[in-house]
């Protein structure tokens, strides 16, 4: 989480500062306030050593894994649903957690529970654990009174995330071993295979054509300045990510994968199907229209969707329908355009949008299964131009020494 530095004063009126770890400035605020300190000043960060040393481990701090959210949900709606005290209910998944992540927060989460504080706001200080849809949805279970039917929902929707990014990396499995060892292949041609030739044609003094000059020279300058390459790579890599932190580095990187050949419109359905069913699922628990926009936005994790989807809501606020302000990002398909004209004339949006999820997800899951057909021709030409290269280079001076031997 965040680090905030406060300052303020304790029930006493003494004047007291420090730092303290919150979701937000009101969680922070929120936390302060039942430590018996009132704040005055709240401003993020903490000292320069303990930032960059809170950003070190952030960086590899890995993300929890939807199957344990599901499981997790899974198990909180049985208890619930049975009455189970929620209390009660949080210790025992807390005993029984195998995830470490998750096990720290359902501690600290049961001990706000034990403070008077509410289920939401509790998992609301731990981000990195419960996404923002997923305290939302929660809240919205506590004010309703159907926490069971909310802790569903959340299952059934994670499940689905969880089916769809097992079938992308089935689909991906064989484009990636086949660059792969297309990279190992290169790295023993350069550093072993190409040099014995390259001694071989040097011994016999004979002229070399412009493909052998070519492969020669490559190979020395990949012996030669491996380290450079390398330190060029990282650094270049690390350039990258810089720029891809930044607001418009990462707006634009986004707008990219939507424009990638062969893949973009695989991840543009995708991201469809996750907004579609993640708008209808936060409209059917009964958040209102603009929060449920909002949310979903930042559950695409697509920093340019995102903005659209914000601007949309902006319109929405000033006064426009949903469907116009839809049509008007310019990011939706007509499928999606249509379901939301027609869900917004008769007040069955959420209905429609999970037949829309529904319908991409079909597609996605049949893109997925024809993904590798539509590669492997690729893959093969890079495979085949590689083994001309190489043939070309390394049998032509060959075929000449064997001519000058026979002359």
């Amino acid at each position: 989480m965040p680090i905030f530095r406060y300052e303020g004063r304790n029930l006493d009126g003494s004047a007291v500062a420090g730092q303290i770890d919150a979701a937000n400035e009101e969680a922070a605020a929120e936390s302060l306030i039942n430590k018996g300190v009132i704040p005055t000043n709240i401003s993020v960060g903490g000292g320069g050593g303990s930032a960059l040393n809170f950003d070190f481990k952030a960086l590899f701090t890995p993300s929890i894994p939807l199957e344990v959210l599901v499981i997790f949900c899974r198990q909180l709606y049985s208890l619930t649903k049975a009455g189970v005290p929620l209390l009660r209910s949080m210790k025992g998944l807390t005993q029984n957690s195998a995830n470490k992540q998750l096990k720290e927060a359902l501690e600290d989460v049961g001990h706000e529970l034990t403070n008077g504080r509410g289920l939401s706001a509790s998992m609301q200080m731990h981000s990195k654990v419960f996404s923002p849809l997923f305290v939302s949805l929660i809240n919205v279970g506590e004010n309703t009174g159907r926490l069971d039917q909310a802790l569903l929902q959340l299952a059934n929707y994670y499940e689905q995330e969880v089916e769809t990014r097992k079938r992308i990396k089935t689909a991906m499995r064989y484009p990636t071993f086949v660059i792969s060892f297309i990279l190992v292949a290169l790295f023993v041609l350069n550093v072993k295979v190409i040099p014995q030739f390259a001694s071989m044609f040097s011994r016999f003094g004979v002229d070399l054509p412009l493909p052998t000059r070519i492969i020669i020279s490559t190979s020395d300058f990949f012996v030669n300045y491996w380290g450079l390459i390398l330190a060029v790579m990282l650094g270049a890599l690390l350039g990258f990510k810089t720029w891809q932190r930044t607001p418009n580095g990462q707006e634009k990187w986004d707008k990219f994968r939507l424009r990638m050949p062969i893949i973009g419109d695989l991840v543009n359905r995708a991201q469809l199907s996750r907004f579609s069913r993640t708008f209808a699922l936060m409209l059917k628990a009964g958040v209102p229209l603009n929060q449920s926009l909002a949310l979903s936005a930042e559950a695409l994790e697509n920093k340019f969707l995102e903005n659209r989807l914000l601007e949309m809501k902006s319109s929405i606020e000033a006064g426009g329908t949903i469907s116009s302000t839809a049509s008007n990002s310019q990011v939706f398909t007509p499928l999606v355009l249509q379901m939301l004209s027609v869900g917004e004339e008769t007040g069955r949006i959420d209905e429609l949008l999970l037949e829309a999820a529904d319908f991409y997800d079909r597609e996605v899951d049949y893109d997925l299964k024809t993904l590798t057909a539509r590669i492997e021709p690729i893959l093969l030409v890079i495979v085949a131009a590689m083994v001309l290269i190489l043939a070309l280079g390394i049998f032509l001076p060959m075929w000449g020494m064997l001519d000058a031997i026979q002359g």
